[in-house]
């Protein structure tokens, strides 16, 4: 193995000759070509070990056989590990025996990793293959599962983590359908070899997943094939999905123990998922018990209690039926307030442009530049600011140190910002692209502006008169108008705020009349706010 290939491909399989030859194809049919592949043999016994040897012998450059010592069965964490100790990529892509991939998963999933530097992992749809045996009975039809996050987007640590394992909120991704850094891999110990089986791969994505950034794509990169002799098909049909799901969250809360995780509301939700298959007779006969009383409820109960108790039962949220829900003081035409909640408390959008700037209040540094006011220079700045300028786009301006407007601004300074605070400013400039260009000319080096922008949002009607508001915006576009100007490793893009929060901030509630969990809680489907930082 003597090229170095930018993608290591590592193929396991076990008496696979049925598929084999069909993934490998997959792989030959890529329109990304800078890679090796690993074909790994846990112990076949069938014809599947002369095909593996077929494809080495045939494409030496770039096809290698292994297999464990003595020809040993030694599990699918194990096989994957000595793929790993073999491979020379930058990358590391894995691809199941049984599956396929679609020609630009590699082309497409390598572009994502080089320009976002930050993510450890790249993960995908997969399309569930039913069809692959045509005309079969009772033939279920292929479907894409649901992402289950925002999509196109990086995933701080350990937000994955519940959202995998505990709520089930978002799709748990086939190995199939992953790009792995080689360094991540190694510093997260590569698989756990304990894990034979089933588990195998939720266990790696744990550990990468605790520490690492990770980019979600809604794209579709591999057919994830179904079949009665796959380790999934198998556990289930024998009924040791709860033994092994036990196991698996025994050896999360050891391994989170271990790297001193205390994070309160991880730790509770793996409690009560333990709680739930250490007892999975009574967790059945509980269910039972709660069929039967949603049955007798279905005769006796009005309408609306039954939806709530089946909305329970479900573990749903529950929705009232058409005519049950109750407006209270929300049935109004007119806000409580036209001026954002100023006038009750502190207005919703700027609670979390506050928690914005306290985060990073460590960029406010040096000579800043904000827009209009120097409120949040001298609030989240402090001692750090050695100089403060106040941009106006007008004359007369009370405050104003520099009149200016960003579009057509070529007399401003070059590199003289070391930050620039441009909140609630991008919706009212019509040329937005030409102001951000601006915005990196002006800024030093390794300087930072730390901008927020409307999504969910009321009119400011004052400013549409004075020089009009044009733009109310999404993570997705705020993402690709940044990163049409900085690098996209450098920008970093966050919504704020759920239903609740948008509809009371629509209705010009303040902050104080909700509780903190509510204003915290995200919903990628509400936008409130988008933040951004950028780094020249």
């Amino acid at each position: 193995m003597d090229r170095q290939p930018t993608v290591s491909v590592i193929i396991i399989f076990l008496n696979a000759a049925r598929f084999i030859e069909e993934a490998v194809q997959s792989v030959f049919a890529q329109t990304y070509f800078d890679w090796e592949l690993l074909l790994v043999d846990d112990g076949s016994s069938d014809e599947s070990t002369r095909i593996a040897h077929q494809y080495a012998e045939q494409h030496p450059e770039c096809v290698y056989y292994l297999e464990h010592n003595g020809h040993q069965n030694r599990g699918m964490s194990a096989s994957r590990n000595l793929g790993i100790q073999h491979s020379q990529g930058r990358y590391v892509a894995f691809l199941d025996a049984d599956d396929v991939w679609f020609p630009r998963k590699l082309e497409q999933q390598v572009a994502i990793l080089e320009a976002h530097p930050q993510a450890g992992m790249v993960y995908g749809l997969s399309q569930w293959w039913y069809s692959w045996i045509p005309h079969s009975e009772n033939q279920k039809q292929d479907f894409v599962h649901l992402l289950g996050v925002m999509p196109n987007t990086l995933i701080e640590p350990p937000a994955l983590l519940p959202l995998f394992f505990f709520q089930q909120q978002a799709a748990i991704p086939s190995p199939s359908s992953i790009l792995v850094r080689r360094e991540v891999i190694e510093q997260v110990g590569g698989f756990e070899e304990a894990f034979r089986g089933e588990y195998e791969d939720q266990v790696f994505y744990a550990k990468v997943c605790l520490k690492k950034f990770v980019f979600a794509s809604d794209e579709c990169w591999d057919r994830y094939r179904q079949h009665p002799d796959s380790t999934y098909w198998i556990a289930q049909q024998s009924g040791q999905q709860y033994s092994a799901r036990l196991v698996f969250l025994n050896w999360l809360a050891g391994y989170l123990d271990e790297q001193g995780v205390n994070d309160a509301k991880i730790l509770r939700a793996l409690q009560r998922e333990q709680q739930r298959y250490r007892y999975p007779r009574l967790v059945r006969l509980w269910r039972n018990g709660q069929h039967l009383l949603l049955r007798i409820a279905g005769r006796i109960l009005p309408l609306p209690m039954r939806g709530w108790l089946w909305a329970k039962w479900k573990g749903l949220d529950y929705s009232p039926p058409v005519g049950w829900v109750r407006f209270g003081s929300l049935r109004r035409l007119v806000p409580f307030s036209r001026e954002f909640g100023f006038d009750r408390g502190l207005p919703i959008d700027r609670y979390y442009i506050e928690q914005f700037l306290a985060k990073h209040a460590a960029d406010i540094r040096g000579h800043v530049l904000e827009v209009e006011d120097d409120l949040y220079t001298r609030q989240f700045g402090g001692a750090r600011v050695i100089k403060s300028d106040i941009l106006h786009v007008r004359d007369g301006a009370p405050k104003a140190t520099i009149v200016a407007d960003l579009t057509c601004a070529e007399d401003l300074p070059r590199e003289t910002f070391d930050c620039i605070i441009l909140t609630q400013t991008l919706q009212f400039i019509y040329e937005v692209r030409a102001a951000l260009t601006t915005v990196k000319r002006i800024l030093k080096p390794g300087g930072v502006v730390l901008a927020t922008v409307p999504g969910i949002s009321p009119i400011i009607r004052y400013d549409m008169e004075a020089w009009g508001q044009y733009w109310s915006f999404t993570t997705l576009s705020a993402q690709r108008l940044f990163e049409e100007v900085f690098l996209p490793a450098n920008v970093k893009v966050e919504g704020h705020g759920n239903v609740l929060t948008a509809a009371a901030f629509l209705y010009g509630l303040a902050a104080q009349e909700l509780e903190a969990q509510e204003l915290d809680q995200h919903d990628y489907d509400y936008e409130v706010l988008i933040t951004v930082r950028a780094v020249k």
